[in-house]
């Protein structure tokens, strides 16, 4: 029998700013994994950056050891990865609805609206970036020109009821759902922007 490390097996059993973040950033950057063959559930979650993920196992109040991994291009950056055996973990965040190679085929949770915006920070953090665009001003200097916020997924329909429920809460745009080369995208301009990072931060 393998070591076993501490960690607040409660933690997705209540909704929480915390917990909804985390959740979040599970559906963006985290996997399950049930290694029937030693009994095992895993919850994992990884990121290039690592400050997210010593913020969530805090958060889980977890021993567990965060893990180096070398980048696999030469383009590409070193990413963490924080691994944790926990069955009442795993089958909470099934019941929440993950579940093991979820990425072409997740749908969009439901969540009470008081922790939507922790939820969608969450998943921007996760698999989120934005995008700006700078042009020069009459005096030369340097001025915003275009601000863009991207959401990515491998499910459209993710997005597509991410889209709603912004749309439901902070009166964005209702935008359509786009096919990147890798993946399906979610794209706010500058004024919209502006009500998501409000919305999120």
């Amino acid at each position: 029998m393998g070591i076993k490390y501490r960690v607040n097996e409660d933690f997705f059993k209540k909704w929480t700013e915390e917990m909804a973040y985390t959740l979040g950033y599970l559906y963006a950057d985290g996997s399950l994994e049930n290694a029937v063959s030693i009994r095992g559930k895993y919850i994992r979650v990884s990121s290039v950056e690592r400050n997210n993920i010593v913020k969530i196992k805090k958060w889980l109040g977890s021993e567990h050891t965060i893990v180096s991994q070398p980048p696999k291009t030469k383009n590409s950056k070193i990413s963490y990865l924080l691994r944790i055996g926990s069955h009442e973990l795993y089958d909470d965040l099934i019941s929440l609805g993950l579940y093991p190679n979820k990425s072409l085929t997740i749908k969009f949770p439901s969540i009470p609206k008081k922790y939507l915006s922790q939820f969608v920070r969450g998943y921007f953090d996760g698999d989120g970036c934005v995008r700006i665009d700078m042009k020069k001003g009459k005096r030369q200097s340097l001025i915003l020109n275009k601000l863009c916020t991207v959401f990515t997924s491998g499910s459209k329909e993710f997005l597509q009821e991410l889209a709603i429920q912004v749309h439901e809460t902070i009166k964005t745009d209702l935008l359509k759902v786009y096919n990147g080369h890798h993946s399906f995208m979610l794209s706010y301009t500058t004024q919209d922007s502006v009500k998501m990072f409000k919305f999120m931060y």
